[in-house]
C-alpha cells in the first residue's frame, strides 16, 4: 500500500474526506445517535408537562370557589358540632342548664341520668329534671331552653303548685321561697354525634337486646 505522502494530492484529499465521513458515521451511531434519543424522550416529557399544566391552567379561576365553598363546609360543621357536639359533655350540658336556669331565676334542684339510646348517626342522651320557682319564671327557662344552639327535647313535663309537689311527681320535697308558686318535672333529651362503627356493648340473652348501660343521677 502506497504511503500517504506518496499519494497524488487528489487521492490524498479522497483518502481524508473518506476518513471523515467514517468518523462522521461513527459519530453519528454513538454520540450523536443517542444525544438525539435523549432529546427526543426529553422533548416528549416536556410535552406531556405542558399538557397537563394546560389542563390544570382550566382550574385555576374555580380555584377561589373552591376555597370559599371549603370555608363555608367549615364554617357549617363549626355550627353543626355546637348543635350536636361530636363527643358525650355531660358536664357541659349540665352547666349549660344551670345558667339557663340562673337566668330565668329558679332552681333545677336534680338530674337524673336515663339509659341513652343509639341510633346511625347519634345518641339521645336523657335526663329526667325536677325545677322550681315562679310560674312566669318557669315559662321563661324552657323558652330559653328552646332557643339554644344546641337541641335539647323537653318532654313529659308535669307542673304542680308546690303545696302539692307530688302532683308533678316529684321525688323531694324542698324548703321553697314565698315567690315560687309551681314544681316541675321532664325530661330533657340532648343528643350527641358519634362514629358509624357500632360501639361494643355487653351482650344479651338470644333474642333479647344487650342491656343498656346505666347511669346514676348527678
Amino acid at each position: 500500500m502506497a504511503n500517504f505522502n506518496e499519494m497524488s494530492g487528489i487521492k490524498q484529499w479522497a483518502a481524508m474526506v473518506g476518513v471523515g465521513l467514517v468518523l462522521s458515521a461513527a459519530l453519528y451511531y454513538t454520540v450523536f445517535k443517542s444525544q438525539r434519543e435523549a432529546n427526543a424522550t426529553a422533548q416528549a416529557a416536556l410535552e406531556t408537562k405542558l399538557r397537563e399544566n394546560a389542563e390544570l391552567e382550566s382550574y385555576r379561576p374555580k380555584l377561589v370557589d373552591i376555597e370559599r365553598q371549603l370555608a363555608s363546609l367549615k364554617q357549617q360543621l363549626e355550627i353543626e358540632r355546637k348543635i350536636v357536639p361530636d363527643e358525650k359533655e355531660v358536664p357541659g350540658f349540665m352547666k349549660m342548664m344551670n345558667a339557663e336556669a340562673m337566668k330565668a331565676g329558679i332552681e333545677l334542684r336534680r338530674y337524673t341520668a336515663k339509659g341513652t339510646a343509639a341510633k346511625e348517626y347519634y345518641t339521645e342522651v336523657p335526663f329526667e329534671m325536677e325545677l322550681d320557682g315562679p310560674y312566669y319564671s318557669m315559662l321563661n327557662f324552657f323558652d330559653q331552653v328552646g332557643k339554644l344552639e344546641r337541641i335539647v327535647n323537653v318532654s313529659g313535663l308535669m307542673v304542680a303548685t308546690t303545696k302539692h309537689p307530688t302532683d308533678a311527681k316529684a321525688k323531694h320535697t324542698y324548703q321553697y321561697a314565698p315567690n315560687e308558686s309551681v314544681v316541675a318535672t321532664c325530661t330533657a333529651t340532648t343528643f350527641y354525634s358519634h362514629d358509624l362503627a357500632p360501639a361494643a356493648s355487653t351482650p344479651g340473652k338470644p333474642g333479647q337486646p344487650a342491656a343498656a348501660k346505666k347511669q346514676g343521677t348527678i
